[in-house]
C-alpha cells in the first residue's frame, strides 16, 4: 500500500510531504504468538515551501489575537489546494499513484484548560486533495483521541513506539518542531510520551524580531552563537508550572507566543534595559535544551534519537548535548534517526501521517492511551472518499509489534 504523509508544523514554513509504501511482514511458525512486523519504504520526500502570502496568513491565526472568520475559511481552502498540487506534483515526478492520503492539517488551535485538552482544530480542506488526486483523504487525526479523554498529543508516538519495540536501553525520541515532544521507550515499561515545551517556536519569534524577516528563523544558530543566555530571564522562563506538570500533557503557541514572551522581557528589562536581543534568543535556544534534557533526566533516558527542524540548529544541538552531560552527570548517546534509524529526520513527521493512516485504513486504533491519557487506543481520523467508491479492507485484529524501516529502491 502506497500512502501520501503530509505535515506542517508550528512554524508554518512547509508543507512536508512523504510518498511511503508499506508492507506486512507475518511472524515465523515459532513467533505466531507477536503481531506482524510492518515494513516502511520511503519511495519518496519533499519539502514544498509555503507561498509566502499563505505562510503569514497562518502565522497570523497562530497568534492570540482574534481574526476573522473568512480569514480562517481562507486559509483552509488555500492550504488545501496547496497540499493537492503538492502530492501530485511528487506523485507526477517518480511516476506513481497513492491509495492513501493522509493530511495533518496546520494546527490552529490545540485548546488545554486545566491540562486537559478541550479542543484540537487543524486546517486544510480535504476536499481539494481528493478532488485533485482522486485517492481518498485521511484528516482531522487528533480529534477522537481527544474525544476520549485524551491529550490528541504527541502522535509520534506511535511511530516511536513500534521502532523503538526492541529495544534494551531506555531510548527517547525527541522532535525538534515548533514544540519539543519526546517519546520514552524502556524495557518492561509502557511508552510515554508528552510535549516537553517550545523547541524552535520561541527561538523563531525572537529571530523574525532581530532579523525583520517575518519568515525569519535563526539559521545555523548563529544568531544564538552571538549571545550569552541570561541567567534571570532563564530562571523567568524555567518557572512556567508547564515543565512540572506530570504526563500526559501537551502545549503549543496557544501558550508559548508572543505575548507570553513578551511579558517574560518587559519583567526582565525593567531590571536591566540593556538586554541584547542576541541575549535573548542565546537563552531562549538554553530554555529548549534545558527543558528538554531534565525531562529525559525524569524518565532515565540514556540515549535520544533527535530528529525536526531543530537538528539543523548546530548552536541547539550542542548546548542540547552539554545540557544532557549536566543532567546524567555523564556523557549520554546523541543521535539523529538518520543515523541511528536510517530514517531522514526531515521526512519523519510525514512517514508517521502515512503510518497513521496504514493503521486507520485497516480499523488498527493509531494512539496509546498510556501516552495521550485517553480512555482507549482509538482509530484516527475521518474519511473523505477519492473519486471512487469508498471501499476499506477487512479489519486487521492484530497491531504490528515493530516496525522496519526499509532502505533502497523498491523491488
Amino acid at each position: 500500500m502506497i500512502i501520501a504523509g503530509l505535515m506542517t508544523g508550528t512554524s508554518a514554513d512547509a508543507l512536508d510531504v512523504a510518498l511511503v509504501e508499506f508492507r506486512t511482514e507475518e511472524p515465523s511458525l515459532g513467533e505466531q504468538a507477536s503481531g506482524p512486523t510492518l515494513s516502511m519504504r520511503l519511495l519518496a520526500f519533499r519539502e514544498a515551501p509555503l507561498e509566502e502570502e499563505l505562510a503569514l496568513d497562518i502565522l497570523r491565526l497562530l497568534e492570540p489575537d482574534d481574526v476573522p472568520l473568512q480569514l480562517v475559511s481562507s486559509v483552509d481552502a488555500r492550504l488545501g489546494q496547496f497540499a493537492a498540487d503538492a502530492v501530485e506534483v511528487l506523485c507526477r515526478e517518480i511516476g506513481t499513484s497513492c491509495d492513501l492520503v493522509v493530511s495533518h492539517g496546520q494546527t490552529i488551535l490545540h485548546d488545554v484548560v486545566d491540562g486537559s485538552v478541550t479542543s484540537t482544530l487543524q486546517l486544510g480542506q480535504p476536499a481539494w486533495i481528493a478532488e485533485a488526486t482522486g485517492a481518498p483523504v485521511l484528516s482531522d487525526v487528533r480529534s477522537r483521541d481527544v474525544a476520549a479523554g485524551g491529550q490528541g498529543a504527541p502522535l509520534a508516538s506511535i511511530l516511536d513506539h513500534l521502532l523503538l519495540a526492541n529495544g534494551k536501553t531506555p531510548t527517547a525520541l525527541l522532535n525538534l518542531g515548533g514544540i519539543a515532544n519526546l517519546t520514552v521507550a524502556s524495557p518492561g515499561a509502557e511508552t510515554i510520551a508528552f510535549d516537553t515545551g517550545p523547541a524552535n517556536a520561541l527561538i523563531d519569534l525572537m529571530a523574525r524580531r532581530i532579523t525583520g524577516d517575518p519568515r525569519g528563523i535563526d539559521h545555523d544558530g548563529a544568531l544564538a552563537a552571538r549571545g550569552t543566555a541570561d541567567p534571570m530571564l532563564l530562571e523567568d522562563l524555567l518557572a512556567d508550572p508547564y515543565y512540572a506538570a506530570p504526563a500526559p500533557k501537551s502545549t503549543g503557541k496557544e501558550h508559548f507566543h508572543s505575548d507570553y514572551l513578551d511579558s517574560r522581557l518587559e519583567r526582565r528589562r525593567a531590571a536591566d534595559p540593556t538586554l541584547d536581543d542576541v541575549d535573548v534568543i542565546a537563552t531562549l535556544t538554553t530554555l529548549t535544551a534545558r527543558t528538554v534534557a531534565r525531562a529525559c533526566r525524569d524518565h532515565g533516558v540514556r540515549r535520544v534519537v533527535a530528529s525536526g527542524g531543530g537538528t539543523r540548529n548546530p548552536t541547539l544541538m550542542a548546548l542540547l548535548r552539554t545540557e544532557l552531560e549536566v543532567a546524567f552527570g555523564a556523557d549520554v548517546n546523541l543521535r539523529t534517526t538518520d543515523e541511528a534509524l536510517a530514517l531522514p529526520g526531515d521526512a519523519k513527521e510525514a512517514c508517521l501521517m502515512a503510518l497513521l493512516g496504514w493503521l486507520s485504513w485497516h480499523s488498527l486504533p493509531a494512539t496509546l492511551p498510556s501516552v495521550t491519557g485517553a480512555a482507549r487506543g482509538t482509530i484516527a481520523g475521518r474519511l473523505t472518499p477519492g473519486r471512487g467508491p469508498l471501499q476499506l479492507p477487512p479489519p486487521l485484529h492484530r497491531m504490528p509489534t515493530n516496525l522496519r524501516v526499509v532502505g533502497g529502491p523498491r523491488k
